[in-house]
């Protein structure tokens, strides 16, 4: 009897709502898996799908973007065990995003509201999405490093487009096909696996990205260079290890990722 030979499991690119195979159709294996190795055209492509979806987001009621985010947790915690991280680091992870969703119905009256401007007018701020954001994920811990800065973008009602680990990019994969399952619009989170010094720079430097959060401490110097060259707003932080340091100071992660439109009008004129 001959013995049979197991089917290996190919993970695709998450782009635009759907499962997508690299445009290079390069693939890297990873003990029993084949994990696409993204291209450049893989990045523009990711980019151009959260510029279509960043509208319609932002649009959504701030109630409404909370409850997709609370399904993402609820989704993650019912694959659990299917995850290819350790147990601890997935509910923490579940936890961040339960975290986040409350916020998005309260960045209106934390970050807004009314200016106090002499008379005969009146001031007041209200806060607005930045746009789409890139993010390099770290490679420790690869599952809530990439939580811990997508979640707030997400609240703020950005779109996104995430560099996975380069290390371990597994859990990334496997939350991409939580997404697929979680009522996220296309085009909403796009996440990537590949070389990261291939893929980042060209991210860094797309004229449509209006912000970039980098959790690693590689390419910090070009990503820096590409994002001036654009204008884009550049945030480097540290990986987040545990759920209270993704939750530590969430505002800060939230205002990174916000900008604030005021308006004056007269009054009594």
């Amino acid at each position: 009897m001959t013995s049979r030979l197991p089917v290996r499991k190919t993970y695709k690119l998450f782009i635009g709502g759907a499962f997508v195979r690299s445009e290079s159709g390069r693939y890297d294996r990873s003990g029993d898996f084949n994990i696409p190795r993204g291209s450049r055209k893989d990045v523009r492509d990711a980019v151009a799908a959260a510029c279509k979806a960043s509208g319609p987001w932002a649009g959504r009621t701030p109630y409404n973007r909370g409850q997709i985010l609370y399904r993402v947790a609820e989704a993650l915690e019912s694959r659990a065990a299917d995850i290819g991280a350790e147990r601890s680091e997935v509910e923490a992870a579940v936890d961040v995003l339960v975290h986040y969703a409350g916020w998005t119905d309260k960045l209106q009256p934390v970050l807004g509201g009314i200016n106090p401007v002499a008379a005969p007018f009146l001031s007041f701020s209200v806060p607005e999405p930045t746009g789409v954001v890139g993010i390099v994920a770290p490679d420790s811990p690869p599952l809530l490093g990439l939580v811990a800065e997508l979640a707030p973008a997400l609240a703020a009602a950005n779109t996104a487009v995430a560099v996975l680990s380069d290390e371990r990019p597994l859990p990334g994969l496997d939350l991409a096909e939580v997404m697929g399952i979680a009522d996220v619009p296309g085009g909403v989170v796009n996440l990537l696996s590949g070389r990261r010094a291939e893929l980042v720079p060209v991210l860094a430097g797309h004229h449509a990205l209006n912000a970039i959060v980098n959790a690693t401490d590689s390419l910090t110097a070009e990503i820096d260079k590409l994002a001036a060259e654009s204008v884009t707003r550049v945030r480097h932080t540290t990986a987040s290890n545990s759920y209270a340091e993704a939750t530590a100071d969430p505002l800060s992660r939230l205002e990174a990722l916000t900008e604030l439109k005021t308006a004056w009008h007269p009054v009594g004129a």
